[in-house]
């Protein structure tokens, strides 16, 4: 068998012409291979792969002819927002010695492709009967494929996914054209004064105004967690929290949040610092709760503050009997005790709906 091939290019359109040349078809040859036998040719058109299959006797159950037939599979796969369409044509060129009939009309399936599983249509173009078994001698077929992939004007302008943030962790990474380095309870960061200025407005006054650090190429920060300074850098420079704060356990990402939404309100992150709230009022449980309040008291985080006093004080006495005894609860008391008081408002508030309640 021999298989030739061309390929056109159209404004909308690519069209790719394939010849299956079969040298020893003959139709009692045929007859034995069952509807699933084929015989496959592989083409990429288009940029996308495709495989053409040909069907020398697909059996019809309900007369005695032999069908030959053809179906067009995706071999590749389509972009997540647009399928890809396309279309196969096909025609019997070479087949008068075969005892074939062309089936006239035109021969076409139409299909959009979005995964490898997808496939047409079958598309019969011609017939062979059973009289036909007396001719024992094999004779040339030869039959013609139209593939046609219909491009999309539109698909040109759509351009892929941002990828800024990656380039932008690299060059954090690599430190290339670094020109400050923050030193951090023992650790050093370096950083780019142009990026780090265009994201904070602290970090704006502090490079390009009239502070101290205007010139300086090194930046000592103090009451700061090396760890909370090094996550706020990453989503300076993706607009992401790193990968590492989403892995800590339960506790101990608690704890990082904590650190994290105190240096985006220093820095005025106002992005990080709601993601860090958001994050933190998911998270409140009876170890934390009152740490996570005193530290929403102190930088004005509404909405967190208001989670919280719900979770101590209005759900149940046992959330507050067990929440007093804690750690955090004792230096909230010594931190915001005007606090104390909200909590116990809420408290007095439940109390009394569950005795109208009763």
């Amino acid at each position: 068998m021999n298989m030739k091939h061309t390929c056109t290019g159209l404004p909308l359109e690519v069209r790719y012409v394939h010849l299956f040349n079969i040298d020893d078809f003959s139709v009692p040859k045929a007859a034995v291979w069952n509807n699933k036998d084929c015989i496959k040719s592989r083409c990429t058109v288009d940029g996308y792969d495709w495989e053409i299959r040909f069907y020398p006797a697909h059996h019809t159950f309900a007369t005695t002819r032999y069908l030959v037939a053809l179906e067009l599979a995706f071999a590749g796969e389509a972009s997540r927002r647009r399928r890809v369409t396309a279309t196969l044509t096909g025609r019997l060129v070479d087949y008068q010695s075969c005892c074939l009939r062309p089936i006239e009309g035109a021969r076409t399936a139409s299909q959009a492709f979005k995964g490898p599983s997808d496939t047409t249509l079958l598309v019969y173009i011609g017939s062979g009967r059973d009289h036909a078994h007396s001719l024992k001698t094999p004779r040339s077929l030869t039959v013609e494929c139209t593939l046609g992939v219909v491009r999309d004007p539109k698909a040109t302008l759509c351009p892929p996914p941002s990828d800024l943030h990656r380039h932008l962790a690299e060059l954090r990474r690599s430190q290339a054209g670094a020109d400050v380095t923050f030193d951090v309870s023992g650790e050093s960061f370096a950083a780019h004064k142009n990026i780090l200025a265009a994201r904070s407005p602290v970090f704006m006054a502090e490079f390009f105004g009239a502070m101290a650090e205007r010139n300086a190429h090194r930046v000592e920060v103090q009451d700061m967690d090396p760890a909370a300074f090094e996550a706020m850098l990453c989503f300076i420079y993706t607009d992401m929290l790193p990968n590492e704060v989403d892995k800590q356990q339960a506790e101990a990402g608690t704890v990082m949040l904590q650190h994290l939404l105190v240096a985006a309100d220093r820095y005025g992150l106002d992005r990080l610092k709601v993601i860090c709230e958001e994050r933190l009022s998911l998270g409140i449980d009876i170890e934390t709760a009152a740490s996570t309040l005193a530290l929403a008291e102190r930088h004005n985080c509404l909405g967190l503050k208001a989670d919280c006093v719900e979770f101590i004080a209005r759900r149940s006495a046992k959330n507050l009997d067990a929440v007093m005894e804690t750690e955090g609860y004792k230096q909230l008391e010594a931190i915001s005790p005007s606090v104390l008081t909200e909590l116990l408002k809420a408290a007095n508030g439940r109390k009394r709906k569950s005795s109208d309640s009763n």
